[in-house]
């Protein structure tokens, strides 16, 4: 497990409050939206005056729409291998090529729902494809999906980037979406992408209330931010694609997706 450099802190934990603001007036999100000045917009209708060690947490969707994500299916001829797929999930096999196209590996199907590792590392189901809420052209012949950022820790490291040459200020960016959970029902916010702020804190060697030493204690702070932020966000035609997180209780510094990925040689449920 690679645990980042900035992940080795101690915190005081006293008097802690973490605040997240749903910001307002973001417009539907087309292709080639600049997003940095779209949020840098939002925040001052939101009349938040962001600050250094702030953390902006997007949608998945926004991110995808302005990268040119969307497909139309209508474009999509399905393989030999994406038909029989289709038959066994009873799904459109146009759908389930680009599935195959996005991802490494099946690794489970069953009517409806097809489990996969994603070509960026994490298993999901339908690799990450989405009908709902995209918008194609207005005609009625055409039906579009959205697939995941090619390189989510990229886009984020470019809004952030951009975010600070518009303000002066040093924050993070994370971008998430719905992931089911093994040995869980229900979807929650995970982290899918991610710049200024670290994925895994390493409290191994961190002392307890009772004096005892940590041994194996790793915590997934991004996802526990992410799942946070999905709350606030909400999940259907609530339509707010963006968080203002202050309050993180960890210093920022970098992470990247990858931490957050269990290497195969230690995943004991595949």
């Amino acid at each position: 497990m690679v645990i980042g450099k900035s992940a080795n802190y101690h915190l005081p934990f006293t008097k802690m409050s973490l605040t997240l603001t749903s910001l307002q007036n973001i417009p539907l999100i087309r292709q080639d939206d600049n997003l940095a000045d779209i949020l840098v917009k939002s925040l001052l209708e939101t009349k938040v005056e962001l600050q250094d060690d702030d953390i902006l947490v997007l949608a998945q969707k926004i991110v995808s729409k302005s990268e040119g994500r969307m497909v139309n299916i209508a474009t999509v001829t399905p393989t030999q291998s994406a038909i029989e797929l289709a038959q066994k999930a009873d799904k459109d096999p146009r759908v389930i090529e680009l599935m195959l196209q996005e991802s490494n590996e099946v690794l489970r199907v069953r009517v409806g729902t097809i489990i996969v590792e994603h070509k960026l590392g994490f298993v999901c189901a339908n690799a990450g494809i989405d009908h709902s809420n995209v918008m194609g052209t207005g005609d009625e012949n055409d039906e579009y999906v959205l697939l995941l950022p090619k390189d989510p820790d990229g886009s984020s490291r470019n809004i952030r980037e951009k975010i600070k040459q518009l303000t002066g200020k040093n924050i993070g960016v994370m971008i998430i979406d719905s992931h089911g959970r093994a040995w869980r029902n229900g979807t929650v916010g995970l982290c899918i992408g991610l710049s200024g702020l670290p994925a895994l804190v390493d409290e191994r060697g961190w002392k307890d209330l009772f004096g005892y030493t940590l041994k194996i204690t790793v915590v997934g702070v991004a996802d526990e931010l992410a799942a946070a932020a999905s709350l606030v966000m909400g999940q259907a035609a609530e339509g707010t694609p963006a968080v203002h997180v202050r309050g993180f209780p960890y210093p920022l510094g970098e992470g990247s997706l990858k931490e957050l990925i269990r290497p195969k040689g230690q995943d004991m449920f595949r």
